[in-house]
């Protein structure tokens, strides 16, 4: 009876506790919810804790694989079976059995709690593999001509029949320049603009869709249509995109992949028995725009029934390159609609639609008018003074032939039967406003427009809200600017260029991580980097390019991103793989600079672009960022257990630090060369100021930006550095001035002006460089999370294992809440003013720890969920908290 008791005991114990727990959430393969179509061999599994109790965390887990999702759910795992791990890591590559191309595989993570107690509830996720290799394609790459001068864009199709009964359809393709797949008259997906952006002779991406609820039982019909993407750049402009290597006509390659319920497959591939036409797209240009000739339709295309006895055969082609590798990325989607706030008329064939915001992406018009009738689209950011569009400040680097490319600006020719909607298939643009002139009289209304901000997809993974509206009106433009320059790689504007300049994804690569899950677009974006990497180490200041960018524009102070980002992803996501990836790439870069420039002090780089009016030393600021690079040189190499580079590495970064002291440091003032707000920020923010010299060159830091009235001196790299020069050496207030003000030079200027988007320049009138949707002012995001929100990675355990809560309570703030989504879970840091003082509240996710730092809080108590306790600095377990300081 006494062993009974004590079973039913244990028992009701263990459903007790098991009962807080919930399975783990948020299975991610690849940093993807159930991806399809992977390439990596060794996936990487990611996933989280779902558990509200204080001190929760995981003290061991293991990985069950299988491709049966009844059998793993009973815990047999036939393909990968890790056996019970003791580790509080959500991180695991896979190391199974080989995996197999074209195969579905599932996968369910079970986790013992902090009372090692092995919790019974699971969800099963998934992830397939793709071609894994070029050998497996059978598709061959085939296009209508190679004539790159052709305007049109080609239309190509092809039927077949399925007998048997359909379990699941895979489509594969991938092409030189942009496609949109349809099947039986439907567009495949909701993607745009796929294939992303490479360096096409060095490597393309295929996608893969889901199309098995696309196919039918008898006759199908496939239809691609291509567009030109940067493959065959038809536009002119000072980057010479239309000279590029591997400029040809689209072409592209498709594997439709079906396997029957009797277990056969069958595949459905691109060749010589296909068919091509012209379609109604004349014209399409990703830089410029689209035209579209309504009245060329043909209707039906795509569908099993369409007579093509009219149509052309293809021809063969051979592929851009011999690396074609899976897009295992966050697509570009039309992510917003956007109405149309106001509609303007001038005249009855004049009329200018405000979306009320500036955003990237296309507008979408319906409209009924006479066949032949001419449609202009101009897109632009602003408006002269009698109200028409003005597209002055975004046509500057613009060069084109002839008056038949114009500039953000669709033609649509009218079919006369009846009303139609027309959208850009193989375009974006950046624009607020959009000017509708017509060749004969319609009457438009406000709904006949609208626009759709496209970006990459990313999830959001941050928010700021904070007691002053100005400071929320900021991060929501910087957000706009982030995401409007996030296109399968990061740009710099969405009209004016689109190109990835390097210096501008560097500023805002803290910006992006706090606030988006975007770690599978930069992982593209450092492949892209790998790509135009010289031998010697040199990358172009604009990645990916055609050539253009290695003889200007580049250097430590832009092309650091080869060292920056990779790092900043291992912060956040505490993963090494994109440091290994890129660990070679970064060495070459730093022995190049130290082969150069032995002396420790480099004079390459761009200095500190469109500052407001002091000009610092490019030597001065392009060492400081080399120094940088070094550094997590040194870092990565320990990491990866490189020891004679980590102390090699270690001796050149202090070669540098002790050069560029020596020449630029009055160590009795504590001023760097003229003690600019750059001059001084700019080493304090990347750790080159000797210990000893901090506080005194952070005072006169302080002191520049009070005789500054509290305002910007600074460029683009310098923004990167004051707010936190100052707020990470005892002047988070100073920094929060700066950041708040709302007179020129500043963030809430532009505000103030109607900004919803971030600038290029700080004077709003200015003669050039004055693009309204750029990101490289965008540091103010990051630092919103990193000062007043208190949020930091810790170094030491990536990845938010350990949480850094370093919040400042600065004046003029009442309130201030920074979330973000870190790889454990959502981190809450929320302050507010009470009558007595401050109340802090914490959240802390399961399988995470911080630390909390508060010792710029004097004479005040420290109340911890009611308790007194010392105050300063103190470590928490994973929960919710209550901090009051009174």
């Amino acid at each position: 009876m006494m062993l009974s008791k004590t079973f039913l005991f244990f028992s009701f114990l263990f459903s007790f506790l098991n009962s807080f727990a919930q399975a783990p959430t948020n299975l991610k393969a690849e940093y993807l919810v159930n991806p399809i179509g992977l390439d990596n061999p060794n996936p990487r599994f990611t996933w989280q804790m779902d558990d509200k109790r204080i001190g929760a965390k995981q003290t061991a887990f293991r990985i069950l694989v299988n491709t049966d999702s009844n059998a793993l759910a009973q815990g047999k795992a036939i393909q990968w079976n890790t056996g019970w791990l003791q580790t509080s890591s959500s991180l695991k590559t896979y190391a199974g059995q080989l995996l197999k191309p074209f195969t579905k595989y599932y996968w369910r993570v079970d986790i013992a709690d902090q009372n090692n107690i092995k919790h019974n509830k699971f969800k099963i996720a998934s992830f397939e593999m793709g071609m894994m290799n070029e050998q497996n394609w059978q598709g061959s790459w085939i296009s209508d001509n190679q004539n790159v001068n052709l305007k049109p864009a080609p239309y190509f199709r092809k039927t077949f029949e399925t007998a048997k009964k359909i379990k699941s359809a895979r489509a594969y393709i991938t092409a030189g320049g942009l496609f949109e797949l349809s099947l039986n008259g439907e567009k495949v997906s909701n993607h745009r603009m796929d294939p992303m952006y490479t360096r096409f002779d060095r490597r393309n991406l295929y996608v893969t869709y889901d199309v098995t609820h696309h196919l039918k039982n008898g006759k199908n019909a496939i239809g691609v249509l291509l567009g030109n993407g940067w493959y065959n750049h038809q536009s002119t402009a000072v980057w010479d995109f239309e000279k590029a290597p591997w400029r040809n006509r689209p072409t592209f390659c498709l594997d439709l992949r079906i396997t029957y319920t009797d277990g056969t497959t069958e595949n459905i591939k691109s060749g010589k028995d296909w068919k091509t036409a012209l379609s109604p797209i004349i014209f399409n240009s990703i830089y410029t725009a689209e035209h579209y000739d309504a009245r060329l339709e043909q209707d039906g295309w795509n569908k099993v029934d369409f007579d093509d006895t009219k149509w052309k055969r293809v021809i063969y082609r051979s592929a851009p390159s011999s690396k074609i590798v899976a897009q295992a990325m966050h697509p570009v989607r039309n992510v917003e609609e956007i109405s149309a706030k106001s509609i303007k008329k001038f005249n009855d064939t004049t009329y200018l639609f405000d979306l009320g915001r500036n955003i990237s992406g296309v507008s979408k018009i319906k409209i009924n008018g006479p066949a032949g009738t001419i449609v202009r689209l101009k897109h632009t950011e602003r408006l002269y003074a009698n109200g028409r569009a003005d597209m002055s400040n975004i046509d500057v680097h613009y060069r084109p032939t002839n008056d038949k490319d114009p500039f953000q600006t669709d033609i649509l020719i009218l079919s006369g039967k009846g009303e139609q909607s027309f959208m850009p298939h193989f375009n974006y643009k950046g624009f607020q406003y959009v000017e509708v002139s017509l060749s004969a009289p319609i009457d438009l209304k406000k709904e006949d427009l609208v626009g759709y901000f496209m970006h990459s997809d990313v999830p959001v993974a941050g928010s700021v809200k904070a007691s002053d509206p100005l400071i929320d009106k900021i991060y929501y433009a910087t957000n706009n600017s982030y995401l409007s320059n996030l296109f399968g790689y990061p740009t710099d504007c969405p009209q004016r260029e689109k190109n990835g300049w390097t210096g501008d994804a560097a500023i805002a690569i803290e910006t992006g991580l706090y606030g988006f899950d975007g770690i599978t677009i930069y992982e593209k974006w450092l492949a892209d980097h790998r790509d135009e990497q010289q031998p010697n180490g040199v990358l172009p200041s604009i990645i990916p390019t055609d050539g253009w960018g290695y003889e200007w524009g580049n250097g430590p102070d832009w092309t650091s991103t080869i060292a920056i980002i990779p790092w900043n992803i291992y912060r956040f996501y505490g993963d090494t793989k994109i440091l290994a990836d890129n660990y070679e790439n970064i060495r070459k870069y730093v022995n190049h600079i130290n082969e150069t420039y032995p002396t420790g002090l480099t004079t390459w780089g761009l200095g500190d672009w469109v500052p407001v009016k002091s000009v610092s030393p490019v030597e001065l600021t392009s060492t400081c960022y080399y120094y940088a690079d070094v550094v997590i040189l040194a870092k990565t190499a320990k990491i990866l257990g490189k020891a004679d580079d980590f102390k090699k590495y270690t001796a050149v970064a202090l070669k540098i630090k002790n050069a560029f002291n020596a020449k630029y440091l009055n160590k009795t003032t504590g001023i760097y060369n003229k003690g600019l707000q750059t001059e001084l920020s700019v080493p304090l923010f990347w750790g080159i100021v000797p210990e000893e010299s901090k506080a005194l060159v952070a005072e006169n830091l302080a002191k520049r930006v009070e005789a500054d009235n509290f305002h910007l001196d600074v460029g683009l790299l310098g923004t990167k550095a004051i707010l936190n020069a100052l707020s990470e050496n005892g002047y988070a207030e100073i920094a929060y001035k700066v950041a708040s003000q709302k007179t020129f030079p500043s963030w809430g200027w532009w505000i103030a002006n109607g900004a919803t988007t971030l600038y290029e320049n700080w004077p709003i009138d200015a003669k050039s460089d004055i693009s309204m949707n750029h990101i490289m002012f965008g540091e103010i995001g990051a630092w919103l999370y990193k000062a007043p929100g208190g949020i930091k990675p810790d170094e030491s355990q990536p990845g938010f294992k350990n949480v850094i809560l370093q919040p400042y309570f600065v004046e003029g703030l009442n309130s201030f809440e920074a979330t973000h989504d870190s790889p454990y879970g959502k981190i809450v840091s929320a302050w507010k003013r009470t009558p007595t003082g401050i109340e802090y509240k914490v959240i802390i996710p399961a399988n995470s720890n911080a630390t909390v730092k508060l010792e710029l809080i004097r004479d005040r108590k420290t109340l911890l969920n009611g308790k007194e306790i010392a105050g300063g600095t103190f470590n928490l377990q994973a929960g919710e908290y209550k901090i009051e300081l009174k």
